[in-house]
């Protein structure tokens, strides 16, 4: 039981250093940029050159003109289906490029 206690104290620590920083800020862009090809697929991940997040704005690269107007139309359910898979409201825009 000791154990389980101490771990929960070290993650509770961890969250409070990473959370009181600017680690947050790149751990969230990390988690995005991780979010993005889990949700979307290795198909779409092919075509990403470039993930980032600023202000709540998501922006992604893409190398397939086709791919990125077919995405333009379900940009919304995109915000909404990372913001799900990472736990967090971060993603309030998209823009693909």
């Amino acid at each position: 039981m000791s154990r389980k206690r101490d771990t929960e104290s070290i993650k509770s620590v961890i969250d409070q250093m990473i959370s009181s920083s600017k680690l947050k800020t790149g751990m969230q862009r990390m988690s995005v940029k991780d979010a993005w090809g889990e949700v979307m697929g290795p198909g779409v991940l092919n075509y990403t050159t470039q993930v980032s997040l600023k202000a709540g704005t998501l922006e992604v690269r893409m190398s397939s003109s086709a791919l990125r107007e077919e995405l333009n139309y379900g940009k919304e359910k995109i915000a909404k289906m990372l913001n799900e898979h990472i736990g967090e409201e971060l993603i309030t825009r998209v823009i693909l490029k």
